[in-house]
């Protein structure tokens, strides 16, 4: 890693994973393979930081680490990248075994416990749709209907304001690790 950690893929610790490490390589990694409109790819991070604001609209009661959870989802994929889900499934069980030792690797060096609860799990999955049908829609190209058909239609008053802005991976690896730090402060 950049921060000189050298992280074991198939056997992380907490001690190796820097939050620097993760905000950067998320930055640095596309969604939808990177078929996306506009100057800059829309970034993993970029797509966290919507994911968290969505979650925290849809359950505004939530505890800080329960919004850091929401951002850190998709934090495995800083080493692992990001892979659209037809690819995951040929993949196998594999991929998603990884994914999950990194995301408990993730969670224990934050203060998080190692498993999300299925509760919050399903709550971040949710928002996490809401996300894909805005991305769907505003910057991959497909119409409304295709993407309600895919994600689900979101109720307008959720997503009233919340843009996708396509900016450049430092402005958005700078964001990501401010909320970070923000919802680190928070926790007990």
């Amino acid at each position: 890693m950049l921060s000189g950690r050298r992280l074991d893929l198939l056997d992380p610790t907490p001690v190796d994973i820097e939050i620097e490490d993760i905000a950067h390589g998320l930055a640095f990694v596309a969604r939808w393979n990177g078929q996306t409109k506009g100057d800059y790819p829309y970034s993993v991070a970029e797509h966290s930081l919507l994911v968290e604001a969505i979650f925290t609209r849809m359950h505004p009661g939530s505890s800080p680490a329960d919004r850091l959870t929401a951002l850190l989802h998709d934090a495995p994929e800083y080493v692992i990248g990001d892979m659209i889900s037809p690819v995951k499934a040929a993949v196998g069980p594999s991929y998603g075994e990884l994914d999950k030792r990194l995301a408990a690797a993730v969670h224990i060096r934050f203060g998080l416990p190692a498993n999300t609860t299925p509760t919050l799990k399903k709550r971040i999955k949710k928002a996490d749709k809401v996300s894909a049908w805005m991305e769907a829609v505003q910057i991959a190209g497909f119409s409304e209907a295709e993407s309600t058909r895919f994600f689900g239609r979101p109720d307008p008053e959720l997503i009233a304001g919340l843009d996708i802005q396509l900016r450049p991976p430092v402005e958005v690896r700078r964001d990501f690790t401010a909320r970070h730090a923000e919802l680190l402060r928070q926790c007990p």
